[in-house]
């Protein structure tokens, strides 16, 4: 199988080439994700190491830590957010590779959309890019703090 983005982008974070690691889980990679549409910032990707092309070729143990790494960065996430919950999306249809969404849903967001998808509510496209060395930098230490803390337990 030919490498695809989320097999590319495992390689640059370990490679050390990619700012937006949040940080090594069990199971992969925590990451900010490349997209972060202004009402729901704080959206966070998990890329397993190594990466299958669905949840459902992993053994048991390999998808009991994919899924708890995934509300662990979740849990990460409303610490850092004050979210008021999160949504966790696998969907793998555009991306046939195996990643989680985790994106932080906001009491204040206009209402009509706080009861839709993330992807359906808001322009992941045309959001605003991720910099976590940049406007990003407090969020991204914070998310990743709170999930230090979270391993540390």
């Amino acid at each position: 199988m030919t490498p695809g983005p989320i097999s590319n982008r495992i390689t640059r974070i370990k490679a050390g080439n990619d700012p937006q690691c949040l940080g090594r889980l069990p199971s992969g990679f925590a990451i900010l994700a490349n997209q972060q549409p202004g009402p729901i910032c704080g959206c966070c990707m998990l890329l397993p190491d190594p990466t299958p092309a669905s949840v459902n070729d992993l053994a048991a143990a390999e998808r009991s830590a994919f899924m708890t790494d995934l509300v662990l960065l979740g849990d990460a996430v409303l610490r850092a957010t004050g979210a008021e919950r999160i949504n966790y999306l696998i969907l793998c249809n555009q991306v046939p590779e195996l990643h989680g969404h985790v994106v932080p849903r906001f009491a204040d967001e206009d209402p009509v959309k706080r009861k839709m998808g993330p992807f359906e509510a808001y322009d992941f496209a045309g959001a605003r890019k991720a910099d976590a060395l940049g406007p990003d930098r407090a969020l991204f230490e914070s998310i990743q703090h709170a999930l230090e803390r979270l391993l540390a337990r």
